[in-house]
Formats: structure tokens, C-alpha cells, sequence
């Protein structure tokens, strides 16, 4: 019966071990466009010839992605980072077994950290949608400056 205790209570502590190893310091992103197959880019570099794509990358980082398809405006998404669940979890296996020393490389890596909104959805509006122009707006013409060398005596 020791034994079994002894081995549930040892599984429990390596589940919730620092999030730095149990997740990684690195996430995956899926970043999709309506309509699909738009090229995506990202603001660290990343590019995909057509979406969805899936990009890895450091879970401290935030980034915009970008996403063009011929007929259609460009079109961006600013995608954060939070605490998750599970990142919270790794941060209680660090306080209950790897002390400050682990809280503090969870906290540098961003481990406990989830990028948000994931996956991604990247709307992209048609160039001739209705009530979008897609003219150039040409401002009116300024009236001619007023000509002050008509008065008496100048």
C-alpha cells in the first residue's frame, strides 16, 4: 500500500515539475485566413506560402501576423501571450518543489506562458466588398489664397 502511495505521490510531483520542462519554452501557433490559402507573414520573421500555417515560436513573444490574397485588403492580427492553466500548474510544481530557482527560469523563459488567440483567424475583406472603396480618396481643391495688395495705399 506504501508503495502505491508512495509512487502516486511521485507522479503528482513530476505532472506538476517546472514548466520550463514539462512545456517547453517554445509554442505553436496555428494562424488560419478567411479565405484560405492567403499568404501569411509574421512580424518575427515567419512567412507561409498559403494558410492555415503553423509557426513555432518563444512563448514570451507576442507578434502580428499578416495575411494577403490577391482580390482581397491586407489584413493583420496582433497575437499575445497570457498565463495558462497549465503554465499555472508548472508555476505550483516550482513552488511546492523547485523554489525560487524555478519560478524565476519559468518567469525568464515565459514557460508558463500560452500565445492568444490560438489558433488564429485572419478575416480578410474583398477589395470591392460593398460599401468599401477601393479609390483613392482625392481631397477637394483649395480655393486660391486671398490676394491683400487690392487695398488703398499699399
Amino acid at each position: 500500500m506504501k508503495i502505491h502511495l508512495c509512487a502516486a505521490l511521485a507522479a503528482t510531483v513530476a505532472m506538476t515539475g517546472c514548466a520550463s520542462v514539462v512545456r517547453g519554452t517554445t509554442d505553436k501557433v496555428s494562424i488560419n485566413s478567411e479565405p484560405p490559402d492567403s499568404t501569411i507573414r509574421t512580424s518575427l520573421g515567419h512567412s507561409c506560402p498559403a494558410s492555415p500555417c503553423t509557426v513555432e515560436v518563444s512563448r514570451k513573444e507576442g507578434f502580428t501576423a499578416f495575411a494577403e490574397k490577391e482580390g482581397y485588403k491586407p489584413g493583420s492580427l496582433y497575437i499575445g501571450t497570457n498565463m495558462s492553466g497549465k503554465g499555472a500548474a508548472g508555476l505550483a510544481g516550482n513552488i511546492l518543489v523547485g523554489g525560487l530557482i524555478g519560478v524565476g527560469v519559468d518567469a525568464m523563459t515565459g514557460a508558463t506562458l500560452d500565445h492568444s488567440p490560438n489558433p488564429a483567424l485572419i478575416r480578410l475583406v474583398p477589395t470591392d466588398a460593398p460599401g468599401e472603396s477601393s479609390k483613392a480618396i482625392v481631397p477637394p481643391p483649395t480655393p486660391p489664397a486671398k490676394n491683400n495688395s487690392s487695398r488703398a495705399g499699399v
